[in-house]
């Protein structure tokens, strides 16, 4: 099973918005428009798109990477963050996953940042699990208020 893993171009919009949904989809109404702003060179929340591409079956998972300020356990200003990081069920537990993150701690390495972050939901043990396996450390856990006033 070759798999490529690239930064995605303009002819992968409809392959990221696949991906993106399936991980976003609280989110899919507004994903065509920020997929389109990223390639049109507005990278604000997303600095760099990594996708993992099958020879035979096309793309099959997904990084999204920022450079964030301030990453909880973190000590440098500067730090590379998986904003987004999906591989579709058929491909998972066999190395693509670990392909993605390594890329993209590649990528992070290359913005010149010395630490890398991640998050995942507190109901999502099966992400924990990847992120440990894959030497992620936890290093806090939140739950977030909102209050309309």
């Amino acid at each position: 099973m070759p798999i490529e893993v690239r930064p995605a171009q303009p002819s992968d919009a409809a392959a990221w918005l696949r991906l993106s949904s399936a991980l976003w989809p609280d989110a899919a109404d507004t994903l065509p428009d920020d997929i389109q702003r990223y390639f049109a060179g507005e990278r604000t929340m997303v600095a760099e798109v990594l996708l993992a591409v099958d020879e035979t079956a096309g793309p099959i998972g997904i990084a999204e990477l920022s450079i964030r300020s301030h990453v909880d356990g973190c000590e440098t200003n500067r730090v590379g963050y998986l904003e987004g990081w999906f591989v579709e069920p058929g491909f998972r537990r066999r190395g693509v996953g670990a392909m993605l993150v390594s890329a993209a701690e590649s990528w992070a390495r290359g913005q010149g940042c010395t630490e890398f972050g991640s998050d995942t939901w507190l109901d999502n043990p099966t992400s924990e699990a990847a992120h440990k396996a894959l030497g992620f450390v936890e290093t806090d856990r939140v739950i977030c208020f909102m209050k309309k006033l």
